[in-house]
């Protein structure tokens, strides 16, 4: 089956990009990412949120002392930098709920949107290069934002409007197994102080379901993303032998993604070979790949803040053994079993009438067996795909139903320990009105073309060899 895009999604791709270059700003400074969306794009998701909420909205950026490791650098709060594309220090928004049909004012009479930015402090720019400031004379063409002022005023703003406001919207914290909370946390202690009178609402929602579907410029950096991946994929497929180090095959597709303009990677590499394979989230990269061993790849990169999430299975000596083939091949089947019914309306839910995940648990359970003769069902641990985006599991609930503009990823696995034997295939795809759109497709997964790959790159490194000095 092809899976190719449709005119209209090409069209918007095309049109968004050209949109995104138009935005882009001649300078760049020194915290701020790769590339961005125009300022307009953001003002639109803004004024989105105003319409939604009768409470000024109060939002903390990450303060940059989230972290104390030597090796940390700064990437901005999700959320904060969806509605702002900022992605710096010590930033604060306020936002003021959108005025009614035929309300020209309020009693509020201040700017319905400001931004917050530290001071100008030359003495740490010599250390950490230059950042945005309210002083700046080009900020608002710079932020987008017609009221740009110092961090330090943002609370007597918020003590002002108090007076004309009973509640705020913010994000209220929650714990949750990837970041977050204390920096919510923070945020909801520090509106009690400013205003101890208020009721506070959610905001997080009403964000988070924009966030599910991608405009045209995140699609530019998703599939940039992506296409890094795809590059570094294919390197570790021809560099892969015994004898190397899993942490050498991880260093070969981190130096792929730099060099290609990637920030970081959208999550810490996995490359698990042998036992290794069976964790899903293994990141020591230690172990010495052995002849015979089946090596993961979960390896994405991050452009502009947005995360690929792929993986790939290969066999460390370039040959799959029969017990390796029969499951990969099981793998590829429930893949390939979703692909066939992916289409809006359909759902990862693990129980529903439209479950994807239903489709690849029943390929997987009825294809093969481990060896006491139980069927596979049971090493399939996990769930089928998730939204990505700015996160790496960006916000998106699996029993909802996928809908046109969505990325998500879809990545059936069985996982055996005691044959140290996993096996996961994980690609990304652009959820259209009539299908979806195969982003990674590039990457092999044909477990021939797979071997075709590593035997040429062997062939080639032998030849190296032979090489006269």
């Amino acid at each position: 089956m092809k899976f190719a895009p449709s005119s209209n999604v090409r069209a918007i791709c095309t049109a968004g990009l050209a949109l995104l270059l138009a935005g882009m700003s001649d300078a760049s400074l020194a915290q701020q990412r790769r590339e961005r969306e125009p300022n307009g794009v953001y003002a639109a998701r803004r004024a989105r949120i105003a319409a939604q909420t009768d409470a000024p909205v109060i939002l903390w950026g990450f303060t940059g002392r989230e972290e104390i490791s030597q090796a940390y650098i700064f990437a901005q709060e999700d959320n904060f930098y969806y509605l702002t594309g900022h992605n710096e220090e010590e930033a604060g928004l306020v936002i003021l709920p959108a005025l009614k049909m035929g309300q020209s004012r309020d009693s509020w009479d201040g700017p319905r949107e400001i931004l917050f930015l530290p001071a100008k402090n030359p003495q740490k720019e010599k250390w950490n290069g230059v950042r945005l400031s309210p002083t700046d004379p080009d900020i608002s063409s710079r932020t987008g934002f017609a009221s740009v002022q110092p961090f330090a005023e943002m609370r007597a703003i918020v003590e002002r409007l108090a007076r004309y406001y009973p509640n705020f919207a913010t994000i209220l914290p929650y714990d949750k197994e990837i970041g977050g909370y204390p920096h919510e946390k923070a945020v909801v202690d520090w509106l009690q102080l400013a205003a101890p009178a208020a009721k506070l609402k959610d905001i997080r929602g009403a964000i988070e379901t924009l966030r599910t579907i991608k405009s045209p410029g995140e699609l530019a950096f998703l599939k940039k993303a992506i296409n890094l991946s795809l590059d570094a994929h294919l390197e570790a497929m021809k560099m892969m032998r015994p004898g190397l180090y899993e942490y050498q095959v991880g260093a070969k597709m981190v130096e792929v993604h730099a060099m290609g303009g990637a920030e970081a990677e959208g999550y810490a590499p996995i490359v698990g070979a042998g036992p290794n394979s069976t964790a899903l989230h293994y990141d020591q990269l230690s172990r010495k790949i052995g002849d015979g061993d089946i090596v993961v790849l979960d390896v994405g990169a991050q452009f502009s803040g947005y995360s690929a999430d792929i993986t790939r299975t290969i066999p460390a000596n370039g040959k799959f053994t029969p017990r390796q083939r029969e499951i990969y091949d099981i793998v590829l089947g429930a893949q390939n079993a979703v692909f066939a019914a992916l289409k809006p309306g359909m759902n990862f839910c693990k129980s529903s009438d439209n479950s994807l995940y239903k489709i690849s648990f029943e390929y997987i359970n009825s294809h093969g067996k481990d060896l006491r003769g139980k069927k596979l069902g049971q090493y399939y641990i996990h769930g089928l795909g998730h939204n990505i985006g700015l996160d790496v599991h960006d916000p998106g609930e699996s029993c909802k139903p996928l809908t046109s503009g969505m990325v998500v990823t879809v990545e059936p696995g069985i996982y055996i320990p005691e044959e140290n034997l996993g096996v996961r295939i994980e690609d990304d795809v652009l959820i259209t009105p009539t299908g979806f759109e195969f982003l990674s497709q590039r990457l092999p997964r044909d477990p021939l073309e797979i071997e075709k790959i590593m035997a040429e790159a062997a062939r080639a490194r032998q030849g190296e060899s032979l090489k006269p000095n």
